[in-house]
């Protein structure tokens, strides 16, 4: 090729890459911030269609308005409730009777037996986002009679609330996420330049897989929730800073060995390709086996997620090699790595860090791995303390807010489950003995055919009983009376309890379901990447092995914090599936990062030198993208939710177990003590180098790290 062409070749070709790059941004950034609009907050749109509660929510629009979901009006004066008092409920609420939002009337006031608290059932629309007409509800009543305290409750107000409580995603989450990752990476490469270079990378990948999900859920591929953003956001500025991370170490490393910086980024981006491409499919294929969930919230996570990480590979492998094309050694600045200062690069920093560590793990590897496993077995023996068989509805919020504040608030004067009804659809000819059979069940306050004119509400021969639990509909305790109801109805042949409460019990069952199905599908998959990857059975046995043991510990520690010092209610079944979903599939890429390399080096120098250079050249990058996974899913914790709370504690705990211990001690112990026979069945098994000679305590001295 002219040398004319070729030189400028080598500048057109990155800077069209990064223009497309840029046009890419510009055309999806903006949708990022409009994922909220085609969110949805309705539990029951989460739910299969074979779930009971469902069939009774598609059938129950014949029977009563489902156009309207209540919030609840409670008011209380502990010196008893005056005219004045109920005179202003009545006032305040009136002139948003048949406004946009609400329903064309509302209820009377209606006062408790004890006469120091009133209750109004306020119709919200269930079109749209409850969030706007319940603050206008609120804002009505914000200024009560001296004496009157008053809240807004209900299922309305609580899908406002946290409706609320996701609205930092779009900008605290990210804010947080951006300012934690600049940070780690201004004190990585004590350079202006290449923090700026990898966060645009970031972005740029967020903006196009935040573009690619607007698009699905608009057109109604899949059901976005505000939890599956918070993690798209975090997967995403996670996943791309890792890449990155490895890329821009590799090629610092042949910087130091190769003057051509051109030459040196193309071989660092072939060296690196492979094990980025690996962690990224097995991570893609990880959270697509969420696909396999009844739930249709963790369904969707699946796509949303692996279009996350497919975006934040393609632009790592993409525009960020654009990008440093451009600046060449210039973006290391002010320390640009030449290979005159190549052995001193080699001596200083972190490799200096880890020979030390590296030394110390060959000097005797038995011991390093039997105390490690012993360690992790210790905070693993802890983890069926973990009480993952749900949580109430209003424990769902961290902190205090006005519907668990008014839902107390009201069960102090009234029925429990008053505005929030159980139905029962049954055959018409069952519907007064389901009406016993339900008003005989512990746990109800009442139950009644639902009539009109004096006559049952007949539609296709059902008849649907109305049913008022005597807990809070939204606690577990209701949740437990629903099953017990459907028990007790079994012999009634069609006969369906469904409504709120028996859409929080379907969804705890169904994620129960859903958690020890897809975990073993999980390992599966990990499995048989692993495998293709290492082509050998010895080490991905291994490293699977180590990362579901981290996992165990990760989840004994959680339950020390979470039953101690955090003193949470529990948790959803879905937190430990999602926690073992990242936690398995991003977990094992560090190990994938740390075995291709000690691959790659053992056919040339044998196995026991080929993992020490391993550790050495990558412990101080795999450690730093470790840092950046936790700090990120750390972000989730600004959002005030128990499950995103419990999630983001989990995978950052688990990281950096991974990253600090397991990757770090364990597997270089254990594969330092296999020798050759980690790469058993392969060709490097018989073909691996020379291997140590280990006493019988597996001791020997230390190999020089070249």
């Amino acid at each position: 090729m002219n040398p004319r062409i070729k030189a400028i070749a080598r500048w057109l070709l990155p800077a069209v890459a990064i223009v497309v790059w840029l046009g890419i941004g510009g055309a999806t950034g903006p949708l990022a911030g409009k994922l909220s609009q085609v969110t949805t907050t309705e539990a029951s749109a989460f739910l299969p269609a074979s779930a009971e509660s469902t069939k009774v929510a598609e059938q129950l629009p014949a029977f009563t308005d489902t156009d309207y979901f209540p919030a609840i009006v409670v008011a209380e004066n502990p010196a008893g409730l005056t005219a004045a008092d109920r005179e202003f409920l009545a006032q305040a609420t009136a002139p948003l009777a048949g406004t946009p939002g609400f329903g064309p009337a509302f209820s009377p006031v209606l006062p408790s037996s004890d006469g120091q608290a009133a209750q109004q059932f306020v119709p919200i629309s269930t079109d749209g986002k409850p969030k706007e007409p319940v603050a206008e509800l609120r804002e009505a009543l914000a200024d009560p009679p001296a004496g009157l305290v008053v809240a807004v409750t209900g299922p309305a107000a609580q899908a406002a609330d946290l409706s609320g409580a996701f609205a930092g995603i779009d900008g605290l989450l990210l804010l947080v996420a951006g300012t934690l990752v600049l940070l780690i990476l201004i004190v990585v490469y004590r350079s202006p330049i290449l923090p700026i270079v990898v966060l645009i990378s970031a972005i740029l990948a967020l903006a196009l897989a935040s573009g690619l999900v607007y698009w699905m859920a608009d057109s109604g591929v899949l059901e976005l929730n505000g939890q599956s953003q918070g993690i798209l956001f975090i997967l995403v500025f996670g996943a791309a800073t890792d890449y990155a991370l490895l890329l821009v170490a590799r090629y610092r490393e042949t910087l130091a060995e190769i003057d051509d910086a051109g030459v040196a980024l193309r071989t660092a981006w072939r060296a690196t390709l492979p094990p980025i491409a690996a962690s990224a499919g097995t991570v893609i294929l990880g959270v697509l086996c969420l696909l396999l969930s009844d739930l249709n919230s963790n369904r969707s996570l699946g796509p949303i997620a692996a279009l996350g990480i497919a975006a934040s590979f393609l632009a790592s492998i993409t525009f960020l090699p654009a990008v440093l094309a451009l600046f060449g050694r210039t973006a290391f600045w002010p320390r640009r790595p030449h290979p005159a200062t190549g052995d001193e690069a080699a001596e200083g920093g972190t490799h200096r860090i880890w020979q030390k560590i590296a030394g110390f793990v060959s000097a005797a590897p038995r011991k390093v791995w039997a105390v490690t496993l012993l360690v992790l077995l210790i905070g693993a023996a802890f983890a069926p303390m973990f009480r993952s068989d749900g949580v109430a509805t209003n424990d769902f919020f961290l902190g205090q807010v006005e519907s668990v504040e008014g839902a107390e608030l009201h069960a102090r004067h009234f029925e429990a489950g008053s505005g929030t009804p159980t139905w029962i659809l049954v055959p018409q000819t069952d519907a007064e003995p389901a009406a016993e059979v339900a008003d005989a069940t512990t746990g109800v306050a009442s139950a009644a055919v639902l009539e009109e004119n004096g006559a049952p509400v007949v539609h296709d021969g059902t008849a649907a009983v109305q049913v008022t639990l005597s807990d809070d509909p939204d606690s577990l305790a209701a949740q437990d009376t629903v099953a017990e109801l459907r028990e007790r109805l079994n012999r009634m042949p069609g006969a369906l309890v469904g409504g709120s409460t028996a859409v929080d019990l379907d969804t705890r069952i169904t994620a129960a379901h859903d958690r020890n199905l897809i975990i073993p599908v999980v390992l599966i998959v990990v499995l048989a990447v692993l495998i293709l990857l290492l082509r050998a059975l010895a080490a991905p046995i291994l490293l699977l092995a180590t990362t579901v043991l981290s996992f165990g510990t990760t989840l004994g520690i959680a339950a020390l914090m979470f039953n101690g010092p955090f003193g949470f209610p529990g948790a959803d079944p879905v937190v430990p599936l999602f926690a073992f979903v990242f936690l398995v599939a991003l977990g094992i890429d560090y190990n994938i990062f740390l075995m291709t390399r000690a691959r790659e080096e053992a056919k040339i120098h044998g196995t026991e030198k080929g993992m020490l250079i391993a550790l050495t050249n990558t412990g101080g990058v795999i450690s730093a993208a470790g840092i950046v996974l936790a700090a990120t899913f750390s972000a989730l914790a600004v959002i005030p939710l128990l499950f995103l709370a419990q999630v983001a504690f989990l995978v950052a705990v688990g990281v950096l177990i991974d990253t600090l211990v397991v990757r770090s001690l364990l597997v270089p112990a254990v594969t330092l003590d296999a020798g050759r026979r980690i790469w058993w069945p392969s060709a490097l098994s018989r073909s691996g180098g020379e291997d140590r000679r280990h006493t019988a305590d597996g001791q020997s001295a230390p190999s020089p790290v070249e």
